[in-house]
Formats: C-alpha cells, sequence, structure tokens
C-alpha cells in the first residue's frame, strides 16, 4: 500500500517510539514514580493506588529495614571517612569510572556522591521494566520478590552475589540492572529526570538524575561489556575521551591481578587522579613509581580460590603503617573489624606504566581467619570469583 511523505514520516516515527519502548519496556508512569515505586517510597500518578496493596507495602517495609541498617553500617561511616582522609576526592564533581561494578550505583555514590558522571560496567544486562500499573497484584507480588532477592547481599554486606542476582531477576518480567539502579537513586534522595537506552560504545542505559538540595544535574552511565584484554575495546576508547576522573574497584574477583585484564588495569592507571579500593581490585606491586598508596583497616588473608592472590608486599606496608579498623566492612569479608581500604593517589608526573610486566608472585599465604558459614543471611563460602561483586 503506497504512503505519502507524511504517511512514511509518522510510519518511522511509530516505529522508532515501538524500539525505544520495548528496548527498555518502561512503565506508564514517569520513571521517578517507577523507581520510587520499586524502591518503596511513596508515589503519586499511575502507581499510587497500587501502593495501598499488600505486596508492596510488605516490600516498602522490608526495603525500609534493609536502608536503615545500611545507612547505620555502610552509607553514614564510609561518607564520614572520606570526608576526613580524601575530602578533595570525596568532592569531585568529575567523572566516576566504577570497573566490574555492574549495577552498584550505591556505592559509587557514597564515596563519590558529587560526581558529575558516573560510568559503571559489568556483565549484566540493561534489563527492562514493564508497566507496573496493569500488572497483575500476584504477578507484581512476586516480582518485587526476586528484586528484593537480587539485592540482599549488597543491602546486608556490600557487595553483589551474581549468580544469586541473574537467578532472582530472571525469574520475571523485571529484569537486568535498571531496576537496580532506580533503587539505587530513589533511596539516595534523587529525582531521576530521564532514561534512555543506548547502544554505544556498547549496550547500555543513560540516567539523568538531580539532586533535592542541589538541583544539580548529574548523569549515569551503565554499560554491559567485557572488560577483559589488551585494552582496545570500544568501550576503554569511549572512557578516554571522557578524561581523568576518580575511580572505585570493589569485590572485584582479583581480576586486575592478571594480564587476562591489562587493558583496563592500564586504563584506570593512566585516566584514575585517585583509586579507592580494596586488595582485589589493582595488585599493590602493580602501582608504577609516582603513585602513594595509604592502606586502612586490616588486611586478613583469605581462603578458598582467593588464597593464591595473597600479597606479602601489602602486608608489610600495613606493617609499616598500623592503624585502628575503619569501622566498617569493605571487601569480601562482611565483618567491619576486617575491613581493608586502600587509597591510591597519582602525583604530578607519575609514571604511567608498570616498569616491568605484571606477574604473579609465587606466596604461601598464612591461613585465613575462619569463614562464616553459608547461610541465607551470609554470603556463601563457595560463591566462584565471577559470583561476586
Amino acid at each position: 500500500m503506497w504512503r505519502g511523505r507524511r504517511g512514511w514520516a509518522w510510519s518511522l516515527q511509530g516505529a522508532a517510539w515501538l524500539v525505544a519502548t520495548s528496548a527498555l519496556a518502561q512503565s506508564a508512569a514517569p520513571p521517578n514514580e517507577t523507581a520510587r515505586f520499586l524502591a518503596g517510597l511513596p508515589v503519586d500518578g499511575p502507581l499510587a493506588s497500587r501502593t495501598a496493596e499488600p505486596a508492596w507495602q510488605h516490600h516498602a517495609r522490608q526495603i525500609d529495614r534493609a536502608w536503615l541498617k545500611k545507612e547505620a553500617e555502610q552509607i553514614l561511616p564510609i561518607r564520614d571517612w572520606m570526608a576526613a582522609h580524601a575530602e578533595t576526592y570525596f568532592r569531585s564533581t568529575g567523572t566516576m569510572y566504577y570497573m566490574f561494578g555492574g549495577p552498584d550505583f550505591l556505592y559509587a555514590n557514597i564515596f563519590f556522591p558529587w560526581a558529575g558522571t558516573y560510568i559503571l560496567a559489568g556483565l549484566e544486562p540493561v534489563g527492562q521494566v514493564p508497566d507496573l500499573s496493569t500488572m497483575p497484584p500476584e504477578q507484581l507480588a512476586a516480582e518485587l520478590a526476586a528484586l528484593r532477592g537480587s539485592m540482599n547481599s549488597i543491602l546486608r554486606f556490600q557487595y553483589f552475589i551474581t549468580k544469586d542476582m541473574r537467578e532472582e531477576l530472571g525469574r520475571g518480567s523485571i529484569g537486568g540492572t535498571l531496576p537496580i539502579l532506580y533503587v539505587f537513586l530513589a533511596r539516595l534522595g534523587y529525582t531521576v529526570i530521564e532514561t534512555t537506552r543506548v547502544s554505544s560504545p556498547s549496550d547500555g542505559v543513560k540516567i539523568t538524575f538531580t539532586s533535592a538540595t542541589s538541583g544539580r544535574q548529574q548523569t549515569l552511565y551503565y554499560f554491559k561489556t567485557d572488560l577483559s584484554g589488551g585494552g582496545n575495546s570500544a568501550f576503554l576508547k569511549w572512557c578516554t575521551a571522557r578524561g581523568s576522573g576518580v575511580s572505585l574497584l570493589k569485590a572485584s574477583s582479583y581480576l586486575m591481578h592478571t594480564e587476562g585484564f591489562n587493558g583496563v588495569r592500564k586504563f584506570l592507571l593512566e585516566h584514575s587522579r585517585v583509586i579507592v579500593q580494596d586488595d582485589s581490585g589493582i595488585p599493590l606491586r602493580a602501582f608504577p613509581k609516582g603513585w602513594r598508596v595509604d592502606v586502612f583497616g586490616r588486611y586478613v588473608a583469605h581462603g578458598e580460590m582467593f588464597g593464591k592472590y595473597y600479597q606479602q608486599d601489602l602486608v608489610a606496608l600495613f606493617a609499616e603503617n598500623p592503624g585502628p579498623n575503619l569501622g566498617f566492612a569493605f571487601g569480601y569479608h562482611w565483618q567491619k573489624d576486617r575491613g581493608i581500604l586502600m587509597l591510591a593517589t597519582a602525583s604530578v608526573g607519575a609514571t604511567r606504566e608498570p616498569e616491568a610486566p605484571l606477574r604473579a608472585l609465587s606466596v604461601s599465604p598464612p591461613k585465613a581467619l575462619p569463614v562464616a558459614p553459608a547461610e541465607s543471611s551470609k554470603p556463601r563460602a563457595n560463591a566462584s570469583p565471577s559470583d561476586r561483586r
């Protein structure tokens, strides 16, 4: 059937709308209302009536309880610590990089709340949020329960167990990183302005949001991308164009202790003014001349498969600079008296690459302290490196 120029224009416009809608499967409600609803917070508009349902009220109570505990044990102590020990970087308004972070906007924001642009990367798909206003009550109850299950480990401790996250969000129509990003944004007090699916440099999502206190607009990118390899990926080239910034590495499976991830390690050393990390990030021996690495908390050896990454030079650095416990958990150990934090800062003219290729050290790590038994309220002791983030 022939269509005139205007007919084709409307057809193309309609097709573009359908593609955008199916890509994110966005709710009929505005993105900020959707975010608040998923976060268990009061809403106005199409979703307001659904907050009277028992399933949502139970969801809100559960999230409230977990969030209050998270604020007391992690959010407030970490922000106080950053303000006291790294205030300049804490208040940085530039770019913030969080490689291997997945949907963990929570910790990106706790450490660097003023960043103008957050860039998070992981292997999880962007996912979707369907139209929650028309979802049957029993389905909504199941979807909200799956969302809570996917976030259980990071709300109780300080990292995702990726396998659990994928399993929970793979059961229904709410999936991927988007609903988790929404929960963190809403609970941290931000207003979501716009959510856009992006395809370059890889499949991802761009969320613009503002703070009620400052009114300043900030941007969050999440990209699904493989960070292994030598560093010639389109994603790292795109990041290079964003310039230097501040970086966070947490529960990153010791991937950058190997040459398989030398590209992302090199990128971070070349484009970070500061790197906040635990011992699973960049190994101490890989920081080149001109970098200063200060250590805080305790360095406790890991058992299981992580024992081979024990760093004797890090032990020596802690011995030279003994200090009090952090006062909050950080890294793979869930106990606050075992928190380890490394604050690496680059001086002007710092060497950009290690003087020699990174090689694994041959060490005999001491016996690790006892690991808590696996149970529903603690991380599983047999989770694989790729299952923890």
